[in-house]
């Protein structure tokens, strides 16, 4: 009992920042970890459309769910010019094929509650939603959104996984039947992880970086890592999915090897 009070009694005083991330910027938090994971999903999403030529000014993109993943993922689409067709909450859809002002819809949500209060498009179910003629669906909420029962019916030519697991193993195998490219969660939702990451290496610098050098920062590691996964996909004429982690499996593997069992 004395040596835990003794123990106790050293540790008074001090923080210890880098023990854990998510943090208020007050306390050593990092700017930019609240849209980390949706602006993540926005820079992979036009690097897929660029890397595999299917970028141009009439891109139409879904988003399905409109809390903090898909709001702002659309909104830094709306950004780069990339137009948002249709998005959606857990009350239902608005879809207007010229494209949905972010701005506008975000302020409406904040004022009213409901996607759906936003009077300049046309109403869709959830189900619909995800049905609707696209260039790329971000499923950017639920887990098993696509499955083997909707998978056949997406009209879409890219799937970039916003939210965890939101394909299930069934519907992948019928988008890779369909020719239907799909960006995966490993992938593509990664931004949140990495900011993370850039918290703890702020709170080992002591040192806290502006929100632009985050977003800067982010968006470098993001390209870097869709080109790795996507090169080697290419390589080896595999799924992206698989190329993603047999990567990742590759390096702890390697890490391993070097190291032995860490101790």
């Amino acid at each position: 009992m004395a040596w835990i009070m003794d123990t106790y009694s050293m540790a008074q005083g001090y923080t210890v920042p880098t023990v854990v991330t998510g943090k208020p910027v007050i306390i050593g938090g990092s700017l930019g970890r609240e849209e980390a994971t949706g602006f993540g999903v926005a820079y992979v999403t036009e690097d897929a459309l660029r890397k595999f030529k299917r970028y141009s000014d009439t891109v139409r993109v879904v988003i399905q769910g409109f809390g903090n993943v898909g709001s702002f993922t659309a909104q830094k689409l709306d950004d780069m010019g990339i137009k948002v067709v249709a998005v959606n909450d857990v009350y239902g859809g608005i879809y207007n094929p010229n494209g949905l002002p972010v701005d506008e819809l975000l302020r409406t949500v904040r004022e009213k509650g409901k996607v759906g209060d936003y009077a300049g498009g046309d109403k869709v179910t959830n189900d619909e939603l995800l049905t609707l003629e696209c260039d790329v669906l971000i499923p950017a909420a639920l887990g098993r959104v696509i499955n083997k029962d909707n998978a056949p019916g997406l009209k879409c030519g890219m799937v970039v996984e916003g939210a965890n697991g939101p394909t299930t193993a069934e519907a992948d195998d019928i988008l890779r039947e369909r020719n239907i490219l799909v960006i995966p969660d490993i992938l593509a939702n990664a931004g949140g992880l990495i900011v993370s990451y850039f918290e703890w290496v702020q709170g080992l610098q002591e040192y806290y970086w502006s929100r632009e050098a985050v977003h800067d920062e982010l968006k470098k590691r993001m390209k870097s890592t869709f080109v790795r996964v996507a090169d080697y996909a290419e390589k080896e004429n595999i799924p992206m999915r698989l190329a993603a982690l047999m990567l990742g499996i590759s390096r702890v593997s390697q890490a391993k090897k070097l190291r032995g069992l860490y101790p």
